[in-house]
């Protein structure tokens, strides 16, 4: 303990005195077999990883703990009576995948920096229900259903450090143990800074560098279960807290007459005196209790509060007019209303939900039978203050409704266990609906979603200094509900060392709400369709590993959903023992997008936007990386985007935005099992 107590204030000081940032989910993200796809999927431990610190044997015989003495479940599990106990992982593989983007297999974007405004690359299906569509920084928070709740037979702590290079860096602090055999409990805390990359200073005027973004999130969680295992309990709290200077783009010089390259021309933001803060808190509750196998009642309590400010102090930059002799330069606001100085706008927003339902599991000789019905009831209330003028106080508006959901979910568990069939559905009593249908098997997924969904609150209804816009009449929304029918299916093909994925998806959307180039919602009546192919390939011979990703889309309405025509990613790497000691895992991941018109971003409304006048070339990102492990410690070194500013290339994540110079990266991950 006193060992533990040294580390635990060593890791408390270099949090204090560095601009770090945590970014290791309560649950790391794993990329079991084909690793470029889902992200988010639990994963077995690899072998090598298992037995790795696993439990031995010292000289007196006694057990010393490790990650098979130190495990964890997730609510999903327990809530389909599937509970599963996972071994902590400690491969050497993906340990170098410390940004959000690489976390998620780059099927997100952000605005080239850590911490800045993430959108899907592709087409996301929405939740039912009424929902904020302020969803621009959700993902750096912890996520509710990927929460870990541990069964742990010593203390466990993991701490991960990661200095990013060029302002990134990143602080993670976890710990876990069990008060007695059923009673768990642990936090985790994440921390992580990005720093301004330009700022329209040329030179050494400027002795420190301003932080763009910075976030903190906390997250404090207990799992119990009775002496029979009747009764099991799981709760957590959830706080985030995420603030960001909004630069609404870069200024580029001339690229005719200046070397894009140097750092020494000044790139000036569009907007100078911008920023937003984002704030998150969430208690969440799960309980159960099993009168029999077949019989069960269980109950689910989550509050939820979020409220998104944003403040220009300064509008004039925003609404400059296009400069002829730089027709880079475009205004960000279309206008002002009320102030022509300054904007504020806070967003309030808190909900309650309320389930209770049955469920139970029968066994039909080696085959499995699942059900699950439930009754929801969810209320909601929205307040959204504006500045009026700078002498008035604020103005606002509100809304709230009640909500009842009635749902059911059937599953049915093949004799080999490894084939199962689920069905599920939800109904939002009035409104949306949400039918679902999967299979899956060794070498077969596929499946069916048919979603009505109700717009946005933002896409309703939002009044501000800058936009006004109101699509609800006597309480109902003039836009219609959201249709989105989606089939797909994926092969799984193992040819010796070669494993082959080919997959297809396909969408078929009405009533479609998009943003259009002003950033206002726009609901296009006709239906169109989206199809998007995929080959997966993974291939093992020894110590050597490939694998990779790409999809090919096509969109019938593609000037109101725009996405890459061409995806693709891929990882090279091979392993060896040095020393008989150090682990080392050496390769290179890379991440292909083609040209495409990108949506822009508009900081106000938190909301990405179609756009005309900004095409994105192809974008290559190439990124070598060394793994280490020694005993429980794992380290990794990566140049990241190596190939920025290359031969005068330079590389946007959005428009007006691009991507952060090549820069090294060093992160340490350190588990303690006592």
């Amino acid at each position: 303990m006193r060992r533990l107590s040294i580390l635990s204030l060593s890791i408390l000081f270099i949090w204090g005195i560095l601009p770090a940032k945590a970014q290791m989910p309560t649950r790391l993200p794993q990329f079991g077999g084909n690793r470029m796809g889902s992200p988010g999927q639990a994963t077995s431990t690899g072998s090598q990883g298992a037995n790795s610190g696993g439990a031995i044997l010292d000289d007196s015989t006694k057990l010393i703990y490790g990650p098979t003495t130190t495990r964890y479940f997730l609510e999903s599990d327990v809530l389909n009576n599937r509970k599963t106990l996972f071994p902590i992982d400690t491969t050497l593989e993906d340990v170098q995948r410390t940004n959000y983007l690489s976390r998620y297999n780059y099927l997100y974007t952000d605005l080239g920096n850590l911490g800045t405004a993430l959108r899907p690359v592709f087409y996301e299906i929405p939740a039912i229900g009424s929902q904020t569509g302020l969803n621009a920084y959700g993902l750096y928070g912890y996520q509710t259903q990927t929460i870990r709740y541990f069964d742990t037979r010593s203390p466990y702590t993991n701490m991960y450090l990661v200095l990013g290079g060029r302002g990134q860096n990143m602080v993670n602090f976890d710990f876990s143990r069990n008060i007695n055999p059923r009673f768990n409990a642990g936090f985790n805390i994440q921390r992580m800074t990005s720093d301004v990359q330009f700022s329209g200073n040329t030179g050494g005027n400027v002795t420190t560098t301003p932080r763009l973004a910075e976030n903190w999130n906390f997250v404090a969680h207990a799992n119990y279960r009775s002496k029979t295992s009747k009764y099991t309990l799981l709760t957590h709290y959830n706080n985030l807290n995420h603030r960001t200077i909004e630069q609404g783009g870069i200024v580029e010089p001339d690229t005719i007459s200046a070397n894009v390259a140097d750092p020494s021309i000044a790139r000036d933001p569009i907007l100078t005196n911008a920023n937003s803060h984002e704030k998150r808190n969430e208690l969440h509750l799960y309980q159960q209790y099993v009168l029999d196998t077949a019989f069960q009642v269980y109950h689910t309590l989550d509050f939820r509060a979020q409220s998104y400010r944003y403040t220009d102090t300064d509008l004039s930059q925003g609404l400059a007019l296009p400069d002829p002799s730089n027709p880079a330069r475009k205004p960000l606001y279309p206008d002002f209303v009320y102030d022509s100085v300054e904007t504020r706008q806070t967003t309030l927003f808190r909900s309650l939900d309320n389930q209770i339902g049955l469920k139970g599991q029968f066994s039909l000789r080696r085959s499995a039978f699942n059900y699950r019905a439930w009754l929801r009831n969810r209320l909601y209330g929205l307040t959204n203050k504006y500045n009026a003028a700078r002498l008035l106080p604020e103005e606002s508006y509100k809304s709230s409704r009640f909500e009842t959901y009635v749902g059911g979910w059937l599953g049915y568990y093949f004799p080999d266990s490894l084939t199962r069939v689920t069905a599920e559905m939800e109904y939002l009593l009035g409104r949306d609906f949400r039918l679902q249908g999967r299979l899956e098997s060794r070498f077969l997924v596929a499946g069916y979603e048919s979603i009505f969904a109700s717009p946005t609150l933002l896409q309703e209804r939002y009044i501000s200094n800058i936009y006004q816009w109101d699509h609800v009449s006597r309480l109902a929304s003039q836009f219609d509900l959201r249709g989105t029918q989606h089939v797909y299916g994926m092969l799984n093909v193992r040819l010796g060392k070669l494993k082959v994925s080919p997959s297809l998806d396909y969408y078929l959307l009405t009533n479609y709400i998009y943003f259009d180039t002003l950033a206002r919602p726009k609901q296009l009546s006709e239906a169109f369709s989206v199809l998007r192919t995929g080959l997966g390939l993974e291939f093992r011979a020894g110590k050597f590993r490939l694998v990779g990703q790409g999809y090919h889309t096509l969109v019938s309405r593609d000037e109101v959903l725009r996405v890459p025509q061409l995806f693709a990613n891929a990882q090279v790497e091979y392993g060896f023992l040095l020393f008989k000691k150090l682990y080392v895992l050496v390769g290179i991941q890379a991440h292909y997008k083609s040209a495409y018109f990108a949506d822009q971003y508009m900081p106000l409304t938190q909301q990405y936007h179609l756009q005309n006048e900004v095409r994105l070339d192809d974008y290559i990102l190439a990124e070598p990386f060394a793994n280490f492990r020694i005993n429980r410690v794992r380290l990794f070194l990566k140049m990241a985007h190596a190939n920025q500013e290359l031969f005068g290339q330079v590389y946007y994540s959005a428009p007006y935005f691009r991507t952060i110079s090549r820069s090294v990266s060093f992160g340490v991950h350190w588990l303690l099992f006592d």
